[in-house]
């Protein structure tokens, strides 16, 4: 019973409307990618999962000079679903849920944060897009990176 138990869980998962994913499932985010516009750069790198963590990191800036950065971790959350923790600046961590996942796409939500709600990533090929916004896609704001 245990066993079957086992078996049909990912599937209960899915059909309650979880991703049946791990962070290893994540590991196409893996690598170094930059974003460059108008005297403008974004760079964004992410380990290889390893012990069911991914760990990153993002700067951006303006000519030589550095405007922002943020520590990253992707890993399983209390409940098994894999989450996006960033912290901004070095502050204090904010969690984003892993809402929906294939292919070479996840999208991560946390509805009670004020701004970003929505974290999502797309990858073809040796882009990566980023994309943060309000839970209902509204105040996008977009990167697409290229493979460093």
């Amino acid at each position: 019973m245990k066993r079957i138990a086992a078996m049909l869980a990912p599937l209960l998962l899915v059909a309650a409307g979880e991703p049946a994913a791990t962070v290893d499932d994540l590991s196409w985010m893996a690598g170094d990618w930059v974003s460059e516009a108008d005297g403008r750069w974004t760079e964004e790198s992410w380990t290889e999962p390893r012990g069911g963590v991914m760990l990153g990191h993002s700067r951006s800036g303006s000519g030589e000079r550095l405007r922002e950065f943020e520590f990253l971790r992707l890993q399983a959350g209390a409940d098994g679903v894999p989450a996006y923790i960033a912290q901004p600046g070095g502050r204090a961590p904010v969690v984003f849920r892993l809402t929906a996942q294939g292919g070479g796409s996840a999208t991560f939500d946390n509805p009670d944060h004020d701004y970003p709600q929505r974290i999502a990533y797309a990858r073809d090929g040796e882009t990566m897009t980023a994309t943060i916004s309000l839970i209902d896609g509204s105040r996008a704001m977009r990167w697409t990176f290229r493979r460093r």
